[in-house]
């Protein structure tokens, strides 16, 4: 059941906790499995995938099957709906659409005569995508992760994903790479499908950026390469924070709370009011939309360890809380949101109003669901197409610009002892002195 806290420093310390939740000593152990599988794939190659595959996921992968052919994407479209293909495009569209908006533009400036200024943007060579499998199956990841990829213009997006019994690949999955531009897709998962994307293997190439969820394995590996490559964060287990007043339906929240908690035994579900007859209501529907919940052993588990309700004195300072937690997913079940929204500092995504639940967001409104977790959200932002573009500055002088400021240049190269960088400077003034 659903905890009610109205002390406020009880409140804080829960919070706290539930942020930390994934801190525990068996990361070391962790971390040392991962360093070692990663060692094995950059040494052994597709060997080292196919024996982790067998290994982890209890299934067989070898050359010919490693990468997913065009006829098994060709068979996926047979496989599905045409509900849920239909579904599929819709959410392509609109993600495209959202994410075309935010493409960043090349420019230049000429702040004074004889001076150009500018930043070029370019996008990777190679994206890698992680797209995981396990409990569920993720389209919609993929096409929030290969859509920005996409829209940003790069030439190769490969993406990985574990296989099933059997070694398929759900269809969906693929109908949804296929939609979204993927170029290439593997078959294999976990650190080492990580590794592979890092460093390469003799199938499988090395890209330049990562992006994607995974376990605390797929997690801990993209911490260990990034440096050899960039990554979009470190993920991890999903978060949702609802504020809601008196105007905010018991059942509607409940529902809420329990569609993040039905992820993963460490999803975090917390609502924060200011009336405490809502937050009772909640606490019943809660047991009661669990009652035959097909996903209730998982999801109660979550709920008891990390799901909360909070009770404040007012929206502000349930917003403070919320602003001390910097959830993934706020949503602002209130009267006035777009008042409330002035006090919110932290926050992956924001949905506002009674009619706005994290659902939307996560199939199919356009804004991205890849977003930071753990109070990350108080430095980082969710992913885009700026994850998989970087931008060069543009720099030009004329001669004449150049001796405008080559007096104070060479002042900074003296006091920090570089004579050549001035020199670069006044040989040149000397030049352009000689040819007049």
């Amino acid at each position: 059941m659903l905890r009610i806290i109205t002390d406020k420093g009880e409140a804080k310390q829960e919070l706290k906790r539930i942020e930390n939740r994934t801190h525990n000593d068996e990361t070391h152990i962790q971390e040392s499995i991962v360093k070692e599988i990663i060692a094995t794939v950059r040494s052994h190659g597709n060997q080292a995938l196919f024996d982790y595959t067998q290994k982890f996921d209890r299934q067989t992968i070898n050359e010919s099957n490693l990468k997913v052919s065009g006829a098994e994407i060709d068979a996926a479209y047979q496989q599905i709906s045409r509900g849920l293909l239909s579904a599929i495009k819709l959410a392509a569209k609109q993600i495209e659409a959202f994410h075309a908006q935010r493409l960043p533009k090349s420019w230049v400036s000429f702040p004074r005569d004889g001076v150009v200024l500018g930043r070029r943007y370019t996008p990777v060579d190679r994206a890698g995508l992680y797209v995981p499998g396990g409990r569920a199956s993720y389209p919609s990841t993929v096409l929030m992760n290969a859509i920005p990829a996409k829209v940003a213009k790069v030439p190769r997006i490969v993406m990985v994903t574990p296989p099933s019994e059997g070694g398929k690949i759900n269809p969906a999955v693929l109908v949804a790479a296929s939609e979204a531009g993927v170029t290439e897709i593997y078959r294999v998962g976990g650190a080492q499908a990580v590794a592979a994307l890092a460093y390469g293997t003799e199938t499988i190439p090395n890209v330049d950026v990562i992006t994607g969820p995974g376990n605390i394995f797929v997690t801990l590996a993209k911490k260990e390469v990034f440096g050899t490559v960039g990554i979009d964060s470190l993920a991890g287990p999903s978060e949702v924070l609802v504020i809601a007043d008196k105007q905010a339906n018991p059942a509607h929240v409940a529902a809420d709370l329990l569609a993040q908690a039905e992820h993963d035994p460490l999803a975090a579900a917390i609502l924060i009011t200011n009336y405490l007859p809502l937050a009772e209501a909640v606490q019943e529907e809660v047991v009661k939309q669990l009652e035959n919940h097909p996903r209730k052993v998982l999801t109660e588990k979550a709920i008891a360890h990390y799901g909360v309700i909070i009770v404040t004195d007012n929206l502000e300072q349930a917003a403070e809380f919320s602003n001390l937690f910097a959830p993934e997913h706020l949503e602002l079940e209130v009267e006035e949101p777009w008042e409330l929204i002035t006090h919110i500092r932290h926050a992956g995504a924001i949905f506002l109003g009674n009619s706005t639940p994290e659902a939307v967001g996560d199939y199919l409104a356009g804004p991205n669901h890849t977003l930071p977790t753990s109070g990350a959200a108080r430095y980082a932002s969710a992913l885009g197409v700026e994850t998989f573009m970087k931008y060069s500055s543009l720099i030009e002088y004329s001669p004449e610009a150049l001796h405008g400021v080559s007096d104070a240049i060479m002042a900074l190269t003296q006091a920090e002892g570089l004579p050549s960088h001035g020199d670069s400077v006044e040989l040149r003034i000397n030049k352009n002195k000689d040819d007049k």
